[in-house]
């Protein structure tokens, strides 16, 4: 069981640590993002790709499938396109290893105690983008 701890406070501790680079490599671009708009759609990302076929599975944890959609919602409609990939790879990470942690019965119960804390991370690092979990 103490193991389980271990990977699951590891998880939380690199999910939080990408987040904080994501939002450090964010905030030196402030207002270059606001280019001029291009007519051509941009090519989908690998990332976009995991997160778009990841946000179809659940956690099936209430706290963890609401922060994670809320957290998604966040990502595609505030954070500049120039940075969203990070935060896109972060989400995809999230939602494999909570999942993964949802299917094992001995470490489901945790989920609820890190989807909390990564949503309490998650208000402090996405406030420059107007992002409230």
């Amino acid at each position: 069981m103490k193991n389980y701890r271990s990977n699951l406070l590891l998880m939380i501790f690199v999910v939080s640590a990408l987040l904080l680079i994501g939002c450090a490599k964010s905030e030196s671009g402030t207002n270059r993002e606001a280019a001029a708009p291009t007519t051509a759609a941009p090519a989908a990302s690998p990332a976009h790709t995991a997160t778009a076929t990841a946000s179809a599975t659940e956690i099936g944890v209430p706290e963890c499938d609401a922060f994670l959609k809320a957290y998604e919602a966040c990502i595609h409609d505030k954070v500049p396109a120039a940075v969203r990939p990070t935060f896109d790879t972060g989400l995809a990470n999230w939602r494999k290893s909570w999942h993964d942690l949802a299917a094992n019965p001995q470490t489901k119960p945790s989920l609820v105690a890190a989807c909390k804390s990564a949503k309490d991370s998650a208000n402090t690092s996405m406030k420059s983008y107007g992002c409230k979990f």
